[in-house]
């Protein structure tokens, strides 16, 4: 990335100071300005920041190696401001290497508006952070343009990703027959130069005319295939710059220039003491070898960006909506916000919305990446390119286009695709001087050679000239880190983890701990009812309905729990009067003609009754984090309902797994201490940090961080923007959303807790497989340069035929691009299941039953009546089971199962 402001020479240091100005919308007193400025000069790396209210501008000091633009934006829009910058992604033609990367981006840098600029090699693109009312599109276009390369735009879409297809198969297709070209002809040039001394009837022609005969096959290869080297070398030289097609042009120029010679003026080669000889072999050689190497790259790059063009294959084609009572089926692009779409079994759902009626199960997989379907019901959300199971249902449509969650996906892992990490910023630096360097080492070979080399001095420094010139390889050292990041993004995708880009990557690589919030990241953010007992030989449901009878005038949401529970199993609810609520104690009211009390064990000793029994099993809710409401009517104690916010299926499993990665688990709740660890003792999380308030998580975030460890939050990307943006990374879980995707670093398109433990994994796949990478570039340019120079000659006699050379260097590329795509067969250690909300009636169901459930899940896609309670459940959620006579009967809790498991056949009296 390259930041506004820079030095002349564009380089990048590590901790370099940059300065930028950010418009800011939605400002409207002081308070607001004095807001923005505090958050952004608490920021790590901030040295300054001043906001002016009249202008609407933020202008921040910071060091670039600490944060970035995007952390700032972050902080900007979590304090509920518009930061109005701009983020476009462009196509850059006419990039052949690293050392093009450098120049386009510091052409772009040169804009004024332009905050930043990434280009990425691999991808050809350019992801361009500005502000719009300073610079525009044509702008950076005539920069770039001043600099030799073309700047287009990219629509969204699929006809772009067509477009763009087509494009690289046209080129794939003329690069392969140039390819077969110069490879059929250098293989007749290397058999006549090679072969022609010792076969019979060959030997008799003279040298000269088999020097022409070579020179006649040696030419087009030359000035055909060898054409692109020539145009993009010429192209950089006319704007004061070099690069690798410099180099090649140089060096396979010079050896067909002296063959030229050798060929129609010999008197001159002579003349001098040299050997008559030619090098048509080398050039036409070197040019095959080349263009074999792009070949077999772009094939391999092709394969990098294959996450794009699946996900693009997801959207479906056209829609059944209903319009004046009719259904029609149109092309996708033409549905409307609002329309009313009908989705028959089997087919793909085309854009997102609400389902209005019908049930049915989707498979999410291809975005979450969890195997077993989700069941919808009215009122459940859908996404576009899900596929329906068996049902039939219809929804209304509220996002289309470019707003769908499939559409900001992708627009999100093309712009995480195009960015950089900053383990790159070292080859970016050598690559910025790598031509000029070995133009002047392969000089200095030349005159050494040519000055103390043995006989003929001339063609020794002239073969080790060229040598050197084809051996370097600037394109390994600029596709090091972006195609590792194309392929590691893109697996994350796969597996429904989206990752924002490079840098995001190699800091999730490094993380020492992970803060969790606790409602709804730990927790499904729901309180449910898990247990209901009964004293007095009353039944759960009894106990249950007078309990919701008397909350329905109630706000708390605890008594809308009781309400949509008892609701939930078809209970039937009276009418409660005199209802009066008694803060911090519980509710009164009249119900049948007796005063009914509800609430804590403070009211009830209040209300002068003995726990009894109660009281003990009361005490060990408790310590579960469980809040426990009991029920007084008529001065008789008739039990307790606990309520609770449960916790999702996998927590535990997904700390365990982050403690084994070697990282520190911490959870993040306001709840009040002893709730909080009871938690916290559940999921298997050793700190706790209890009792904090929603605009003091980021507080604590930062306190963590002035530890030096290196911070990940976890939350649900809608309240904790703050905490998100202030972590080193930011993960929002279980949600596609807008203000997720926009204020995290990772979103996690599931609930499963598990992919945090998986984006840590692969990212730190991802950055070994960099490492590798810059470790093999650097390591093929430290030791290659030098023997093509000829330093192993003086000891071994060991000189580099610049074939080889050319050989070497063609296949560099390939094999950084190739160790790339490894990180294709990254997998995770488990399989995932699908879990689609808590439980209603028992958010505790145990880990055996689940796997029981699966097994049997072909037999359990029905619905069933607990006995106990005749809540009607369907069967997949049922918390337990039990056998009568041969039949599986299913409960909606386990206190339902023990009381039927007492007296089985009174139960079952009264079932059909």
């Amino acid at each position: 990335m390259r930041l506004a402001g820079r030095d002349e020479s564009g380089e990048k240091e590590e901790n370099s100071a940059g300065k930028v100005v950010i418009n800011i919308g939605g400002m409207t007193c002081a308070t607001c300005a004095t807001k923005v400025e505090k958050a952004l000069r608490e920021m790590p790396g901030v040295e300054g920041a001043a906001v002016n209210l009249a202008s609407e501008k933020a202008t921040v000091s910071f060091r670039s190696g600490e944060t970035d633009i995007e952390n700032m934006v972050g902080v900007i829009e979590g304090l509920g401001y518009q930061a109005r910058l701009q983020k476009a992604v462009y196509a850059v033609e006419g990039m052949t290497c690293a050392s093009c990367v450098s120049r386009v981006e510091k052409a772009l840098s040169g804009v004024e508006g332009v905050m930043s600029a990434d280009v990425n090699l691999a991808t050809e693109r350019a992801t361009v952070t500005f502000d719009a009312e300073q610079t525009s599109y044509e702008k950076m276009a005539r920069a770039v343009d001043a600099a030799g390369y073309r700047l287009l735009t990219t629509a969204e879409g699929e006809e772009a990703l067509d477009r763009e297809r087509k494009r690289r198969e046209r080129e794939t297709r003329l690069l392969k027959i140039k390819l077969a070209y110069s490879a059929l002809s250098a293989a007749v040039i290397m058999f006549l130069s090679m072969a022609a001394m010792h076969i019979p009837g060959l030997r008799d022609i003279p040298q000269r005319t088999i020097f022409i005969l070579l020179f006649a096959l040696a030419t087009p290869v030359q000035f055909w295939p060898g054409l692109t080297f020539y145009r993009a070398a010429f192209k950089a030289a006319r704007h004061g710059t070099t690069d690798m097609n410099t180099l090649i042009a140089v060096g396979t120029t010079a050896a067909y220039m002296y063959s030229v010679v050798a060929t129609f003026f010999p008197s001159f080669i002579s003349g001098t003491g040299l050997e008559l000889a030619v090098y048509y072999d080398a050039s036409a050689t070197i040019i095959a070898l080349i263009l074999l190497g792009r070949f077999l790259e772009a094939r391999a790059k092709g394969r990098t960006s294959e996450a794009i063009r699946r996900l693009m294959d997801l959207q479906a084609r056209t829609a059944r909506v209903i319009r004046d009572g009719e259904e029609l089926d149109i092309p996708v692009e033409e549905v409307r916000v609002g329309d009313t779409v009908v989705v028959r079994p089997g087919e793909k759902i085309p854009v997102d919305g609400l389902v209005a009626e019908g049930h049915s199960s989707v498979d999410e997989s291809m975005l979450t990446g969890e195997p077993l379907p989700v069941q919808k019901g009215p009122g459940d959300e859908v996404t576009g390119a899900t596929v329906n199971g068996t049902g039939t249902f219809r929804f209304q449509v509220t996002r289309v286009g470019s707003d769908t969650v499939l559409a900001q996906i992708i627009r999100l892992v093309e712009e995480a695709q195009g960015s950089k990490a900053p383990i790159q910023r070292l080859a970016d630096k050598v690559a910025s001087v790598f031509v000029p360097v070995v133009i002047g080492i392969a000089l200095a070979t030349f005159l050494v050679w040519l000055l103390a080399g043995p006989d003929p001095s001339f063609n020794f420094a002239l073969i080790n000239f060229v040598a050197v010139l084809v051996i370097a390889c600037p394109c390994a050292l600029g596709l090091a880190t972006p195609t590792a990041i194309m392929v590691g993004t893109g697996k994350g995708a796969e597996l429904g983890i989206l990752i924002k880009g490079g840098e995001v990557l190699e800091t999730a690589g490094r993380l020492d701990v992970v803060i969790f919030d606790k409602t709804g990241t730990l927790t499904w953010g729901k309180p449910v009812v898990t247990e209901v007992i009964a004293t007095g030989g009353r039944g759960a449901g009894e106990l249950l309905a007078l309990a919701a009878s008397v909350e329905r005038g109630s706000e708390h949401p605890l008594a809308e729990t009781l309400v949509e529970e008892a609701r939930t199993r078809g209970l039937m609810l009276g009418d409660a009067h005199n209802f009066q609520a008694l803060p911090g104690r519980g509710v009164i009211a009249d119900l049948d003609g007796m005063e009914v009390r509800l609430g804590n064990a403070a009211f009830m000793a209040e209300s002068g009754v003995n726990l009894g029994e109660l009281e003990m099993k009361a005490e060990e809710l408790s310590r579960e984090g469980k809040t426990v409401v009991y029920t007084l009517a008529g001065g008789e104690l008739l039990g307790l309902v606990a309520v609770a916010d449960t916790l999702k299926p996998m927590a535990a499993e997904a700390v365990r797994v982050l403690q084994e990665l070697g990282g520190e688990g911490v959870m993040l709740s306001g709840d009040r201490r002893s709730t909080a660890q009871a938690i916290a003792r559940q999921v298997g999380v050793d700190r706790v940090l209890a009792e904090v308030l929603p605009a003091d998580k980021a507080a604590e975030v930062s306190r963590i961080q002035s530890g030096g460890k290196v911070v990940a939050m976890v939350g649900d990307g809608i309240n904790d923007a703050p905490a998100l943006a202030q972590a080193d990374i930011g993960i929002a879980i279980g949600t596609g959303t807008d203000v997720a995707l926009e204020t995290s670093d990772i979103t996690l398109i599931s609930d499963d807790l598990r992919k945090v433990a998986t984006a840590i994994k692969l990212s730190r796949a991802t950055l070994r497989t960099i490492k590798q990478n810059l470790f093999w570039a650097f390591i093929y340019n430290i030791f290659g340069i030098p023997i093509a120079a000829g330093v192993l000659y003086p000891a071994w006699g060991v000189l580099l035929n610049p074939i080889y050379a050319a050989a070497a260097m063609a296949f560099s590329s390939v094999s950084v691009v190739s160790n790339s795509l490894r990180l294709k067969r990254f997998k995770e250690s488990w399989d995932y299941t699908s879990e689609s909300g808590p439980h209603v009636s028992n958010g505790a169901a145990t880990r055996e039953f689940e796997a029981e459930r699966r097994e049997e899940e072909p037999e359990m896609m029905g619905k069933a009546i607990d006995p106990v309670c005749g809540m009607k459940i369907k069967k997949k959620d049922a918390a337990a089971t039990s056998q009568y006579q041969g039949k599986t009967i299913y409960f909606c809790n386990k206190m339902c199962k023990e009381e039927f498991d007492k007296e089985p056949e009174k139960f079952m009296a009264g079932v059909k």
